[in-house]
């Protein structure tokens, strides 16, 4: 298996732009510049692709540990923030920090928090990861 995502970019670091792609068309040209990946709130860039990668990886590695334990999963809102920003001239990411929420039946919140942590650290996007990976989990009310 693999997958493959794509970009182009024109012209310097600061006043370039660029677009990002995927093979699946989820993504068909989307525009980045520096200005939507630094200085806009809700530009696009890298960083937020990662974050809903990062999201929705932990969300397939939730599920499936949570079936392992034979808790019946309803619904799962899932939230990753990327911390990043420029040192030394070089953009960082600082960490991610992943906040769920999940209908699990039969789970206590001592269950659930133990088997997110273990998702959190298990699935493969938090894997290659070099930064902090934090999570905040609670059941639904």
């Amino acid at each position: 298996m693999n997958a493959t995502g794509t970009s182009t970019w024109n012209g310097t670091w600061h006043d370039g732009s660029g677009t990002i792609s995927t093979t699946s068309k989820a993504l068909n040209g989307a525009p980045y510049t520096y200005g939507s990946r630094f200085e806009e709130p809700g530009g696009t860039g890298p960083e937020e692709l990662l974050a809903a990668a990062h999201a929705s990886c932990f969300n397939q590695a939730l599920a499936h540990n949570l079936d392992r334990q034979g808790f019946d999963t309803g619904a799962v809102q899932t939230s990753v923030r990327i911390d990043y920003g420029i040192d030394d001239g070089r953009p960082t990411i600082y960490n991610s920090h992943i906040t769920v929420v999940a209908d699990v039946v039969g789970c206590t919140e001592d269950e659930f928090a133990d088997v997110a942590a273990a998702s959190a650290s298990g699935c493969s996007i938090s894997r290659i990861l070099t930064c902090p990976v934090t999570i905040d989990a609670r059941l639904s009310a």
